[in-house]
């Protein structure tokens, strides 16, 4: 799902891939995909989907994801911002 050059992703394009992988894997409306939504509830995850997330995050976007770091992890802004700084792209 990445662009063949990875170091041309913006901020803006991770964001874009990530909103597709949420509403396509999880199968949650757009709509609904707002920064300040909570993630536990909008992607209705138990905690056996958090190992789902941490695999299509991985899949997705070619980043190792620990899974305790996903505690921290509240709102989609916080997913966005956890991938960006794992990504090393700049704001």
């Amino acid at each position: 799902m990445l662009m063949e050059n990875e170091s041309m992703l913006t901020k803006e394009k991770i964001i874009e891939i990530i909103n597709d992988f949420l509403q396509e894997e999880f199968e949650v409306e757009r709509s609904r995909i707002v920064p300040t939504a909570d993630v536990k509830s909008t992607l209705d995850l138990d905690s056996l989907d958090y190992i789902d997330l941490v695999v299509v995050m991985e899949k997705n976007l070619h980043i190792k994801v620990d899974p305790s770091d996903l505690v921290d992890i509240h709102s989609i802004q916080d997913l966005y911002d956890y991938v960006v700084s794992k990504m090393g792209i700049q704001a």
